[in-house]
């Protein structure tokens, strides 16, 4: 049996080629329909609607208060679907958004419970839309570790913040990428600082808002007053949250885990590298399981190992070689490796 860590991913992982994923492999439609009941209930598009629309429309299906709801409901089908006769969970983490699925994932909160509260800080991220968020990457296309340059982005955002108008945070350290969120101003000062890169680097990230910065301190005020401690429990299974905390079954307080994640989390950077690092370095696990949907989130745990120096990965080649030799991330949300975590008579 092999040991896995299970990794949920964050907004703008559900897109054109994810239309459908929810009928293709959501194993429990009386669950689904219980959050659509939700969906109803607040006057929003079902997500059967949504998931089974005739085209992917990025101005309807990657607003906050819909895309929050999709992957929610796409990454907690997957979990579902782990087989657990061949794979023992050993602890379970997500990337920003991603944190509110994992909290469902590993018991801290039903998937009812979960669902509303991914569905209603993503509606209420979409009724504020306070900033934006960019991203742009530290390291080279060999994934090659680069300090210097990461203290210089980190050294740009900096003096960015400090002019008049301008503001400007580290949002998210996601591998060898930096997020980084603000107001315009800002924004467009970071993206005028820095050289283009790969072709599409500064890269603005539609209808993303300013996550993970103090900029979020309305948006957590009104989860905290929409969202009671009653909705959390104790976790079933370790949590990594954004800071590389782990939050233990039979250790963790409820009103503590409902503090980090309707206060902390929302407006101070979260650490998705160090997450993956402390979940290597804790759990040593076999296998990385990405839930789906989407494939992006594969390349910054990559990247966040050899970042590690991960049994001694140091860069994009050693890691593909690992890959191929002996698989240790198995995304869900493609078709060749979700039979690592489904069995193969389960990909469908």
């Amino acid at each position: 049996m092999n040991k896995a860590v299970v990794i949920c991913p964050g907004r703008g992982t559900y897109n054109k080629a994810e239309l459908g994923y929810l009928a293709r492999h959501f194993p429990d439609p009386a669950l689904l329909a219980r959050f659509d009941a939700q969906r109803q209930a607040a006057g929003q598009p079902l997500l059967a609607a949504l998931d089974g629309a005739d085209r992917f429309s990025l101005a309807s299906h990657s607003r906050g208060d819909n895309a929050s709801a999709l992957i929610f409901a796409a990454s907690l089908g997957d979990f579902m679907a782990i087989d657990r006769s061949m794979i023992d969970i050993v602890a379970v983490t997500g990337n920003s958004m991603g944190w509110y699925t994992a909290l469902a994932c590993g018991g801290a909160l039903s998937p009812e419970n979960g669902f509303r509260v991914a569905n209603t800080m993503g509606t209420l991220m979409q009724q504020a839309l306070i900033g934006g968020q960019l991203i742009h990457p530290f390291v080279g296309e060999d994934w090659r570790p680069d300090p210097a340059r990461h203290r210089a982005l980190c050294a740009i955002v900096d003096d960015i913040a400090s002019r008049p108008g301008h503001a400007l945070y580290r949002s998210i350290e996601l591998g060898g990428m930096l997020v980084v969120a603000g107001n315009e101003a800002g924004l467009a000062a970071f993206e005028a600082a820095v050289e283009p890169t790969q072709g599409r680097f500064p890269m603005r990230l539609a209808n993303h808002a300013a996550f993970h910065t103090p900029l979020m301190a309305p948006v957590a005020a009104q989860g905290r007053e929409q969202l009671p401690v009653d909705l959390f429990r104790g976790p079933a299974l370790p949590l990594i949250d954004g800071r590389g905390a782990i939050w233990w079954p039979g250790a963790s307080d409820p009103a503590a885990l409902r503090a980090y994640t309707l206060g902390t989390q929302v407006v101070e950077t979260y650490d998705f590298t160090r997450a993956i690092h402390v979940a290597a370095r804790e759990f040593a696990p076999d296998l990385f399981i990405v839930t789906g949907p989407g494939t992006t989130l594969g390349g910054a745990i990559a990247q966040s190992l050899i970042l590690g120096g991960w049994r001694g990965m140091a860069s994009k080649d050693d890691f593909r070689h690992r890959q191929e030799r002996e698989p240790i991330l198995a995304a869900m949300g493609m078709a060749e490796q979700r039979p690592l975590a489904t069995g193969p008579a389960r990909n469908g």
